[in-house]
């Protein structure tokens, strides 16, 4: 069996149908968008030419998708690229929407890697110990109870910020779980 690095080789027969010559076995376009989302490298050949027809399937995949209501291309979009047909920019368009493409999943990348593991978890955790230690400041290491009658000003305040700072805490490990 071959490696996955491998390009493996897809015949398309006249009835439709799409052969893999590695597992010697009929395939689907659902089994080729896997392939595609899997990293494997392939080519789709005319099995009675030889012809090279990758880019077509590939364009019915999208078709299929866009069909299920997996939509990705806005209208617009598809508007501009089907005016570019003809044009005099159409040499240049693959490249750059594979440079485009190529930017998008660096970025991706760049991103997953930047906030991955839970990192705004975690900053929300930190930041609620910081809170609970800067409200521990206020209220003083040894603060002694005081009778229900001697209520200062500024305590019915502080009372209302440490409501606060439960319910921020509470949504927070709602969020977290």
């Amino acid at each position: 069996m071959a490696r996955s690095s491998d390009k493996v080789t897809i015949k398309k027969y006249a009835n439709r149908r799409l052969y893999d010559t590695e597992c010697s076995s009929y395939i689907t376009l659902d089994r080729l968008a896997e392939m595609v989302r899997e990293g494997r490298e392939f080519e789709v050949v005319d099995a009675k030419t030889g012809e090279d027809i990758t880019r077509q399937v590939l364009t019915q995949i999208i078709v299929d998708e866009e069909a299920r209501g997996s939509t990705m291309l806005p209208v617009n979009f598809l508007k501009q690229l089907i005016g570019l047909y003809g044009n005099s920019m159409q040499g240049v368009v693959p490249q750059y929407l594979e440079a485009a493409m190529d930017a998008f999943q660096r970025n991706q990348s760049a991103m997953r890697d930047a906030f991955g593991g839970k990192v705004f978890a975690d900053l929300a955790k930190r930041n609620m110990e910081m809170f609970e230690n800067t409200s521990r400041a206020f209220s003083g290491p040894a603060a002694k109870p005081k009778a229900k009658t001697e209520k200062p000003e500024g305590d019915a305040e502080l009372d209302k910020l440490r409501e606060e700072l439960a319910a921020l805490k509470d949504k927070v490990d709602r969020l977290t779980k």
